[in-house]
């Protein structure tokens, strides 16, 4: 009875272990993931029609940082990050206060993240399950709350792409980093590298970005990027889509 017992024991262990290796999509090449942080205005009246003429998908990090409550020239109003997420993009978590994770404590970064959780609910938007850290900066303590909290994904720096085989999906780096010195040349490497199961995941800020210059992206330099994606024949795609490869 207890061998029969052990064996049935070992037979659904190997029908899980089975199940997750063949119920994931197998991760085809030039995958590419386009994040948007800082809840920047342009990304509402720009970024958002340009994507969804290419049909392509995106993650907006939303915050309340900076000047977010007083600035609505430079910076989206919680009822157009609605109308993204209507549009069918996905609206990802960037913290209320945009404060290093490492330097907050526990229970200040678990109130930061809820309060973007609640404004979501608040405005009928999914409860986020993407993530990203706000000045890239990450910690332990911070990946053991996003995981308890339900987080699948969440989006550091780095250069490098995703390689799912053997980072953290709760630590995934950035392929490629818009900034005013970004040229197509690297975007192109970076998309490039999105092969043999791994995955390109591109960070931009505004386009442009006015209030923060030095991660400003030049919209004639983003609709390259852009058509390039599109030429190549990339699969263009939202973080929390990532699920169905990942499973």
């Amino acid at each position: 009875m207890k061998a029969f017992s052990a064996a049935m024991s070992f037979a659904c262990i190997t029908l899980v272990l089975c199940w997750r290796l063949f119920a994931a999509e197998p991760v085809p090449d030039k995958l590419v993931v386009l994040t948007f942080d800082d809840s920047v205005v342009s990304q509402a009246n720009y970024v958002a029609p340009l994507l969804k003429k290419h049909g392509f998908g995106a993650t907006f990090f939303i915050t309340e940082g900076f000047e977010f409550l007083v600035d609505k020239t430079h910076y989206m109003t919680w009822e157009q990050i609605q109308a993204l997420h209507v549009d069918g993009f996905e609206i990802g978590n960037h913290t209320r206060k945009h404060a290093a994770v490492a330097k907050q404590k526990l229970e200040q970064l678990a109130a930061d993240v809820e309060h973007i959780e609640q404004q979501c609910e608040k405005y009928g938007i999914t409860k986020p399950v993407s993530f990203c850290y706000p000045g890239y900066a990450t910690s332990e303590a911070a990946v053991k709350l996003l995981s308890e909290r339900g987080y699948q994904f969440a989006r550091a720096g780095g250069a490098k792409v995703f390689d799912p085989a053997s980072d953290e999906p709760l630590l995934m780096p950035q392929a490629f980093d818009g900034k005013p010195e970004s040229t197509l040349e690297q975007f192109k490497a970076a998309v490039a590298e999105a092969k043999d199961g791994k995955i390109a995941v591109m960070t931009f800020h505004g386009v442009p970005d006015i209030k923060h210059p030095w991660v400003n992206t030049d919209p004639a330099k983003f609709e390259s990027y852009m058509q390039h994606l599109k030429d190549e024949g990339c699969t263009v795609i939202s973080m929390r889509d990532l699920a169905k490869y990942l499973k």
